[in-house]
C-alpha cells in the first residue's frame, strides 16, 4: 500500500514549509510563499482582496486596504472619534513628543568610563541608570561612526531571517535581512519598521564589537554557565538595534530582569524611565494584563516618569528592573547587550516571575533562565564555603540574593510536579543544594536585633565588596603558606644534637650562662655544667651511701631506689635535708667552698663526646644497659677534677680495648644480649660511666614525648621515606644522624 503523496503548494510546487510565510489567493484558493510572489509578510495585512500572478491576469491587480484612520493598530476602523489613540500609531508618536516629562538628570549618574566599574558598583550598589560620555577606560570597542546599514548586511549576511516590528500595529513579523535594508535605506517608507532583536554574537560583525568590562565582568553567562551544559549557552551580550524615525517600543521590563547597555554609534534614542519600586512594579503587571493595554500610556500611571536622551557617542546603563520605553526620534543604529549579575538577584527572580504570570511568549524571555540559576546557585555555594573559611562573611547583597534565590529554586521544584519542563543540569542534585545553600546562610546569621520596627541580620563582620573579600582570603592564603612549618621529630633530634656539639666546643666560661636543675644524667650532658651546692649534696649523699652500704645490704638498696637521681620531688626534700644537715653536724669529707667564679675555672670544660652521644640517644630512647648494672666503680665521676677525670678516661680506654669489634666497629656482644636489664637492677653506686649498646627501641624506657613513635608504624619501612628508596637529598633519619655525630668505627656505639 503506497503512503498519499504530500500536497504540493505555491508556483515552485513544493510542500508545506511551516517556517515559511504563505499567503492563500481569494480566487484560485491556491497557497503561495510569499518570496515566491513578492509579498512581504508585513504587507500581507495591508492586502484586502489578494490575487495570485495566475489570476493576476484574468481579474486584475489585489486590492488593498482603505486606511480610515491614523490612530488606531486596524487603520480600517472608521474614524468616529470615539476610539482612544492607541500606542505606536502616527498620531501617539506626534502627541508623545509633545508631553513633559521630569529630566532624566534627576536619576542619572554622569561617569567617566573609567569609574564605570565592578568594584565600584559592588561598592555603591547598581541602583540607577549610569550615562557616560567619556568612553576611555569602558573597555567598549565598536565600529567607526561611519558604519552602515549595508556594512551590517555584509558581515551578517542578506539572507539571515530577522524579527522586524511594525510599530502603527506594535505586531511582529518576520522578513530577511537584505529585504529590511532595502527598506531602510528607501526615501518611501509606506511604514515604520523596527529592528531590535538582531544577535550577532555568532557572525563575523561579532569581532568588530566588544561588550563594556563592567557587563563582561559581572555577567552569570560568560563567569557560571558550563562549557559542558546539557542546554545551549545563551547569547545575549551583543545586538545590533536600526530604527527608523519615529520607531516606538513601548513599556518593557527586559526579559529576566537583565541589566542592559546601549551606545548610540549615530543617530539618537530617547528613553522614558519608570524606577522599579514594588509600587510601580504592581501598576505595570495590572497595564500589561489588561486588555486595553495599548490604550493607556503607561507613564501616566506613575508618579514620575523621566525623560532621558541619549544623543550619538553615548553609551546608557540600565539597571535590573528598571520599566523604560524607548522613541526613535532619527534614523538610528546603535549597539546593546543584557546581563545578569550577583547585586539584583532577587529582582531579578521577581521580574522572571513575572513574565510566567504574564504568560510571555519565549521569544522575549531569557533562554534558559532557571538552569543559569542552578548554576549561579553551585559556584554561590562554593564562594560562601570559601568565605566562611577564610572567616570573611560576604556582603549583604550577596546574602539576601541567595536567600531570595533558595526560594525561587524550592518553588521551581514543586511546579515540576504538576508542570514538568524541567531545566535542572543532569549534574546537580537540587534538593542537595538548597540544603547546603540554606546551611551557609544560618552559619552567616549571627543575631536579629530590632530597630525601628525592622528586623535585619548583624554579622561578626562587614566586608564592602566582592574584590575586598577575594583580596583579603588570597592574603590570609599567602600568609598560611609563608608560615613556617612545625618541625618533625628528626629536626628537633638534630637542633638538639647540634646544639651539644657546639658545646662541646666553647671555652669554659662561655657555657656557662644560667643555672638549671638537675634531672638525670643526660640532662647534665646538655647542660655542660653543676652547681656548686648541688656538688656539696651530691657528696653528703654518697658519704651516707657508703656508711649504710657497709652497714647492712638491704639499707643499701633502700637508700638507692629513695635517692635517685631522676627524681625532682627527691632532690627538692634533700635540699631541706641539705640546709639543716649543715648546721647540726661538721661533715668529715667536704668539698672546698670556693666563689662561684672559681667553680667556673676549675670545673671540666664539658662532657666527653662519647658522654654527650650517649646522652643525647638516651634521650632519643636508643639505649638501655649491656648488662646488669654493677656494684660502685671506685673511679670518679666526670664531673671530678681535671686530673682525676683524665685518669678515669684512660682507664676507660684500656677496657675498651679488650673488648672484641668487628670490621664495622660493631661489638659481637650488641647481638648476643637482647635481653632487656631490670631497672631495680641500678644502684646509688653505679658509675655513668657504664658501657651501653643497642636494643629494640620497643623494650626501652618510656621515650621522650617528641621522640615517641607513630601509632602502628609499618613493619619494614621507613618513616622518612615511606619503604621507598630515599630520594635525592632526603636522607633517612639515622643517615642523617650518623653525618651529625661523625662516629668512627672505633667508638663502642653504632647506628
Amino acid at each position: 500500500m503506497k503512503m498519499a503523496a504530500a500536497p504540493l503548494y505555491c508556483v515552485c510546487r513544493q510542500p508545506y514549509d511551516v517556517s515559511r510565510f504563505m499567503i492563500e489567493c481569494d480566487i484560485c484558493k491556491d497557497w503561495f510563499h510569499g518570496s515566491c510572489v513578492q509579498v512581504e509578510e508585513h504587507h500581507a495585512v495591508d492586502i484586502d482582496v489578494y490575487h495570485c500572478p495566475n489570476c493576476d491576469v484574468v481579474h486584475g491587480p489585489s486590492l488593498m486596504k482603505k486606511r480610515n484612520n491614523g490612530h488606531r493598530h486596524d487603520y480600517t476602523e472608521l474614524d468616529d472619534g470615539a476610539k482612544p489613540v492607541q500606542a505606536g500609531t502616527p498620531v501617539f508618536v506626534k502627541e508623545l513628543q509633545s508631553r513633559t516629562f521630569a529630566s532624566g538628570e534627576e536619576i542619572l549618574m554622569r561617569m567617566k568610563g573609567e569609574q564605570v566599574t565592578p568594584r565600584y558598583l559592588e561598592r555603591h550598589g547598581f541602583n540607577y541608570p549610569i550615562g557616560v560620555t567619556e568612553m576611555e577606560g569602558l573597555g567598549l570597542k565598536l565600529p567607526p561612526p561611519t558604519f552602515s546599514v549595508q556594512d551590517v548586511e555584509q558581515y551578517v549576511g542578506g539572507d539571515k531571517v530577522i524579527d522586524v516590528i511594525d510599530v502603527a500595529r506594535q505586531a511582529d513579523s518576520k522578513m530577511k535581512l537584505s529585504e529590511f535594508i532595502k527598506y531602510f535605506t528607501t526615501s518611501h517608507r509606506p511604514k515604520v519598521l523596527n529592528l531590535i532583536s538582531l544577535e550577532f554574537s555568532d557572525t563575523k560583525m561579532s569581532e568588530l564589537v566588544r561588550v563594556p568590562d563592567v557587563a563582561q565582568k559581572m555577567s552569570w553567562v560568560e563567569n557560571y554557565w558550563p562549557d559542558d551544559s546539557f542546554f545551549p549557552k545563551p547569547f545575549v551580550q551583543k545586538y545590533c538595534l536600526m530604527g527608523v524615525k519615529d520607531s516606538y517600543t513601548d513599556f518593557h521590563i527586559d526579559f529576566g530582569g537583565t541589566s542592559v547597555w546601549y551606545h548610540v554609534l549615530w543617530g539618537e534614542k530617547i528613553f522614558y524611565l519608570i524606577k522599579p519600586t514594588p509600587a510601580n512594579l504592581a501598576l505595570y503587571e495590572a497595564w500589561s494584563s489588561s486588555t486595553n493595554q495599548s490604550e493607556v500610556f503607561f507613564g501616566d500611571k506613575v508618579e514620575k516618569c523621566y525623560k532621558c536622551v541619549v544623543p550619538q557617542g553615548t553609551t546608557l546603563l540600565i539597571p535590573t528592573g528598571w520599566i523604560h520605553a524607548v522613541l526613535t526620534s532619527q534614523d538610528c543604529m546603535a549597539f546593546g547587550g543584557n546581563f545578569l549579575h550577583n547585586l539584583n538577584i532577587g529582582m531579578q527572580l521577581r521580574c522572571y516571575e513575572m513574565e510566567r504570570r504574564l504568560k510571555t511568549p519565549d521569544l522575549f524571555k531569557f533562554p534558559y533562565f532557571e538552569a543559569i540559576c542552578w548554576y549561579v546557585a553551585k559556584n554561590l555555594l562554593e564562594m560562601l564555603k570559601e568565605l566562611r573559611e577564610d572567616n570573611c562573611p560576604p556582603p549583604t547583597y550577596l546574602v539576601e540574593g541567595v536567600k531570595a534565590l533558595i526560594t525561587a529554586l524550592r518553588t521551581w521544584l514543586k511546579r515540576e510536579v504538576t508542570e514538568p519542563s524541567s531545566e535542572v543540569p543532569d549534574h546537580i542534585r537540587p534538593n542537595h543544594l538548597i540544603k547546603e545553600l540554606t546551611k551557609e546562610i544560618r552559619h552567616l546569621e549571627v543575631r536579629e536585633e530590632e530597630e525601628g520596627g525592622h528586623r535585619h541580620l548583624i554579622f561578626l563582620y562587614k566586608c564592602q565588596t566582592e574584590h575586598d573579600l577575594r583580596m583579603t582570603a588570597r592574603r590570609l592564603r599567602e600568609q598560611q603558606r609563608q608560615e613556617p612549618t612545625a618541625p618533625s621529630n628528626l629536626d628537633i633530634l638534630e637542633q638538639h644534637t647540634r646544639e651539644v656539639l657546639r658545646r662541646l666546643e666553647v671555652g669554659p666560661l662561655e657555657e656557662v650562662r644560667t643555672y638549671g636543675h638537675l634531672k638525670s644524667s643526660a640532662v647534665l650532658i646538655f647542660r655542660g655544667f653543676i652547681r656548686p651546692d648541688r656538688l656539696w649534696s651530691a657528696s653528703l649523699r654518697m658519704r651516707r651511701s657508703r656508711k649504710a652500704s657497709s652497714s647492712s645490704s638491704s639499707s643499701s638498696s633502700s637508700s638507692s631506689s629513695d635517692e635517685d637521681s631522676g627524681s625532682s620531688q627527691e632532690e627538692e626534700g634533700e635540699e631541706e635535708e641539705r640546709g639543716s644537715s649543715q648546721q647540726k653536724e661538721t661533715p668529715t669529707e667536704t668539698f672546698p667552698v670556693k666563689p662561684f667564679n672559681a667553680w667556673c675555672v676549675d670545673r671540666p670544660t664539658s662532657p666527653s663526646t662519647e658522654e654527650a652521644i650517649q646522652g643525647m640517644l638516651s634521650m632519643a630512647g636508643l639505649l638501655c644497659s649491656s648488662e646488669p648494672e654493677k656494684a660502685a666503680s671506685p673511679q670518679e665521676p666526670w664531673w671530678s677534677s681535671p686530673s682525676q677525670r683524665e685518669a678515669a678516661q684512660h682507664q676507660r680506654l684500656l677496657q675498651a680495648d679488650k673488648s672484641p669489634m668487628d670490621s664495622q666497629g660493631n661489638s659481637s656482644e650488641a647481638w648476643d644480649n637482647q635481653g632487656l636489664p631490670s631497672p631495680l637492677g641500678r644502684s646509688h653506686g653505679n658509675s655513668p660511666e657504664t658501657d651501653f649498646q643497642y636494643c629494640d627501641p620497643s623494650m626501652s624506657p618510656p621515650l621522650h614525648p617528641s621522640k615517641r613513635h607513630a601509632p602502628n608504624p609499618p613493619p619494614i619501612s621507613n618513616q622518612a621515606t615511606k619503604g621507598k628508596r630515599p630520594k635525592k637529598g632526603m636522607a633517612t633519619a639515622k643517615q642523617r644522624l650518623g653525618k651529625i655525630l661523625k662516629l668512627n668505627r672505633h667508638n663502642r656505639v653504632f647506628v
